[in-house]
């Protein structure tokens, strides 16, 4: 399980270096992609396989799964981390997310989040007040 938030840094090649914690999980291979609100999403690779056998069966006739997919997997691409644990973040996913050298990883369960250092900090202090208040369930039959 990924959790916490780090504070990586992005070499002059676009190289990040894992935190330590996340890299056994991730040492088979990762999978990153576009998340929402302009984050990259980073998946252990047999994790994003069985996100993918799942989406399979979504209808293609539908516009809005067409499109989904599409942008989800055209812009995946897949990684293996070196012996320093570092990964390359690509040029097209790094645009997407806005990231500089700066960047903060978000465990997410699941996955991993990139989000550009500012982005982040302005999306969790626009979501910690809505967070602190819930008093309705979130997610049907769990939270």
């Amino acid at each position: 399980m990924f959790l916490g938030t780090h504070s990586p840094r992005l070499d002059d090649k676009g190289r990040m270096v894992l935190p330590a914690k996340f890299r056994e999980g991730l040492a088979a291979g990762l999978v990153f992609t576009k998340g929402q609100e302009r984050s990259i999403v980073v998946w252990p690779a047999a994790e994003f396989a069985e996100y993918a056998e799942r989406l399979s069966v979504a209808s293609r006739s539908d516009s809005a799964v067409r499109a989904y997919l599409r942008v989800l997997f055209s812009g995946a691409t897949d990684e293996i981390p070196d012996r320093q644990g570092r990964v390359m973040v690509p040029a097209a996913l790094r645009e997407y997310a806005g990231l500089d050298r700066e960047v903060i990883v978000v465990g997410n369960g699941t996955t991993l989040e990139i989000w550009n250092s500012g982005a982040w900090e302005q999306y969790l202090a626009g979501q910690e007040d809505n967070f602190s208040d819930l008093s309705e369930e979130v997610i049907p039959g769990i939270l």
